[in-house]
């Protein structure tokens, strides 16, 4: 009788340990393939995520730009070391996704309105960017430009000066982020771009048209959209490039899909 017990106990730890071995994990939208960018310093790294955010990897170092939607979504990826926050709206500044993610050793860079909401375990690790102002740090300059809505009214979605637009200096390579924007003066003005990564979703920001036509003036030598879920669904992202490229078939049009779970 005993021998009996015993041989049950194994059988049952036997089916159980199987059953935990073939199990079949939480399934999570798989990411679209990183893309690599020379630079005098190796490759840029660039990994989107899903609509607004996007993991940039360049001379050892991880930049989270507006980590958001879950840490699923960043699994496998390395821990930042520099985090970048464009906006105070839940698809920018996304605390429970910060809390599921190894954020306790980045370099949080973010504007004043977003400091002023992200939990206080996170204060030591805050640099305050406003408008204008640029960082050098990790081998890297951060630079914090404007990015608001047109007309400017004080009940706009995104009024000038809450939120930043970023660009990165990497390896002789400058990478814009516009954060939520419509084709204002100072996107248009911008030089040498190299890398651009281009909202455009209505109401919140502008339509595509204006997008395209904000790229056509300041003339990256790639450029993503990126941000382009709206109200009305996902903006014409083809109907971009092709408008861009009517008018400059130099410019690098990458059209990669930061809505997998949509599919």
């Amino acid at each position: 009788m005993k021998f009996t017990l015993l041989l049950s106990a194994a059988l049952a730890a036997f089916a159980a340990s199987a059953q935990a071995q073939t199990a079949t994990p939480t399934p999570v939208a798989p990411r679209v393939a990183a893309d690599q960018i020379a630079t005098k310093k190796g490759p840029l790294t660039v990994q989107p995520i899903t609509h607004g955010s996007v993991v940039l990897t360049w001379n050892g170092k991880t930049i989270y730009v507006d980590p958001y939607g879950g840490a699923a979504a960043y699994a496998g990826l390395a821990a930042p070391d520099v985090i970048l926050i464009t906006d105070i709206h839940g698809d920018h500044l996304d605390p429970q996704t910060l809390a599921g993610l190894s954020v306790g050793k980045a370099l949080m860079v973010v504007p004043k309105a977003v400091a002023e909401k992200l939990p206080a375990e996170y204060k030591a690790q805050v640099r305050i960017l406003n408008n204008g102002q640029r960082l050098d740090t990790l081998g890297m300059t951060v630079s914090a430009i404007p990015m608001y809505n047109l007309p400017e009214t004080a009940d706009a979605p995104h009024t000038k000066g809450r939120g930043n637009g970023y660009v990165l200096g990497l390896g002789g390579k400058n990478v814009y982020l516009s954060g939520d924007t419509e084709d204002i003066v100072e996107m248009r003005a911008l030089k040498g771009i190299d890398v651009a990564f281009v909202c455009m979703n209505l109401p919140y920001t502008m339509d595509v048209n204006q997008a395209a036509q904000g790229v056509l003036a300041f003339k990256p030598g790639i450029v993503y959209p990126y941000h382009y879920r709206g109200q009305n669904g996902l903006s014409d992202v083809d109907g971009f490039k092709k408008t861009v490229n009517a008018a400059n078939k130099k410019i690098d049009v990458r059209l990669r899909n930061w809505y997998p779970a949509a599919q």
